[in-house]
This record gives C-alpha cells, sequence and structure tokens, in this order.
C-alpha cells in the first residue's frame, strides 16, 4: 500500500476519471476506480478507503446514496464532485457526510489541496478502521495527567476539547461533523472578534489552505450551511443567540458571555 493509502475514484466520465486517478496516484495514493455508485460502494469497502471522490451524477444510483451507504461502514474522507453549487445541493452533499466538495471543472492543484486539508483534520475510528497517515500534519504530544489543557474552551455553558475533539453543553454531549467541530473551535478562539467567511472557509480546509487561496462564492455558502447545522444542533435562539451571532454582511463572532440559567 502506498504512503498515504487508498483512495477510491467513483466516476462514470473517462477523461474525469482518469485525471482524478492520475493526480491521486501522484500524489502518493493506491488508488482505484469505479463507473457507477453500486461498484463504488463495494469498492470502498472491499478496499478499506481512507480517500473516496465521489460524483453526484452516476448512472445508477446518485452520489448522495453512495455516501450514505458508505457512511454506514467507513469514516473515508470523501470529496463531492458537482458541476453544481446551489445551496439545497450543497446542504444534501454536507448532511450525506461529505468532508467537502469541489465543483467541475476543477483544477488538479486546487484537488491536491482540498484534500491535504482534509487529512489535517483529526479522525474517529469506525469499525476498528484506522485513518490515514495525516498529510503533512505534525505530530502532537499527549496532555500528561491531571495537567492543565489549554486546549479546553468554555462559553455560556458550552465546553469543547479541541485535544478529544469533543463538545459538551452543560455536560451533555453535542454530535458534530469535523466541519461544524472546526467552525465553531474557530469562533470560540476568537473571543467575540468578527471570523469573516473567508475565514471560516480556511478552517473548514485546515491550515495547509494557503491565506491567499481564491474563496468562491460556493465555498462561503458552504460555511453558512455548517453554521446553520450548527445552530440547529446549539438550538440557538434566533432572536437571542447564546452562541453564534451574524455579523451581516461580514460573516459571525461569539455571543457575548453571559449565565447560562437566565
Amino acid at each position: 500500500m502506498d504512503e498515504l493509502g487508498v483512495a477510491v475514484v467513483i466516476e462514470d466520465d473517462a477523461d474525469v476519471r482518469n485525471l482524478l486517478e492520475g493526480v491521486l496516484t501522484q500524489a502518493g495514493f493506491e488508488v482505484h476506480t469505479a463507473v457507477d455508485g453500486r461498484a463504488g460502494v463495494e469498492v470502498v469497502r472491499s478496499k478499506q478507503a481512507n480517500v473516496v471522490t465521489l460524483d453526484i451524477g452516476l448512472p445508477d444510483i446518485d452520489g448522495f446514496e453512495v455516501l450514505r451507504r458508505i457512511r454506514h461502514f467507513s469514516n473515508a474522507y470523501v470529496v463531492m464532485l458537482t458541476g453544481r453549487t446551489e445551496e439545497p445541493d450543497l446542504l444534501s452533499a454536507l448532511n450525506a457526510g461529505a468532508d467537502d466538495y469541489i465543483a467541475k471543472p476543477f483544477r488538479p492543484r486546487e484537488l491536491r489541496a482540498r484534500v491535504a486539508a482534509m487529512m489535517r483534520r483529526p479522525r474517529h475510528e469506525i469499525n476498528g478502521q484506522r485513518p490515514a497517515p495525516a498529510w503533512g500534519a505534525p505530530a502532537t504530544a499527549a496532555a500528561a495527567p491531571g495537567s492543565h489543557d489549554s486546549a479546553v474552551l468554555q462559553h455560556n455553558g458550552l465546553t469543547l476539547n479541541h485535544r478529544t475533539r469533543t463538545v459538551e453543553i452543560k455536560g451533555e454531549p453535542l454530535g458534530l461533523t469535523r466541519s461544524e467541530f472546526d467552525l465553531l473551535h474557530v469562533l470560540l478562539r476568537g473571543g467575540g472578534a468578527v471570523c469573516t467567511r473567508a475565514d471560516l472557509v480556511r478552517a473548514v480546509r485546515g491550515e495547509f489552505y494557503e491565506h491567499d487561496t481564491y474563496i468562491s462564492e460556493a465555498d462561503e455558502r458552504a460555511v453558512e450551511v455548517h453554521v446553520g447545522n450548527l445552530r440547529r444542533k446549539l438550538k440557538e435562539n434566533q432572536l437571542s443567540p447564546r452562541w453564534l451571532q451574524t455579523v451581516r454582511g461580514v460573516g459571525y463572532r461569539l455571543a457575548p458571555s453571559r449565565p447560562f440559567e437566565e
């Protein structure tokens, strides 16, 4: 197996499939391909894929259904490929469990940057499957037992532990996706400073995504989708939010501190 693990390309267009295979092989993956959704699910299962590129428009079942099936047994990083960037499509992809999306036509360098950014994020095991080695991520030392952990952030009854990637509200665990967690972490670290949508796009993409990388409108819409999902899970009051405030036309910031019980 190549150093970065296994990548599976699920794509019915031969030219796009060959391009994806070449890019990922050059990046250091062992690459397998499938031309339709059902075959793709089985390749992901049999090869224990670490990364999957998934076309939405497949000849048998659509990419959303493929992703739902994959998520039953795999925690692989998944990039959806689509020619559509409307919010309903983005929402469907992210809710189905995609880590990222990329619009066609795409640049090979952009695809590599997206995959590299995803792989810098920790993954939890699923059914005993271990995540692939992080692409360019430095090793981190575990905190000593009983030591003060600066990775723990608290605000208005919410506690986020970046080391364990867990979130609790008044002691009750809150299940978040990778992107939702990363957005919340950035806003908590900001301590009330305004984070632009572009800032949050980079937070979702990871440190590998350079500061001068082009941020598209579709990228910013995806952040809005993530924030909307995060607010629903937090059960935010739209008129008086406890954690996330919208700064109209700019982005978001942390709501002011206040007692949890009112």
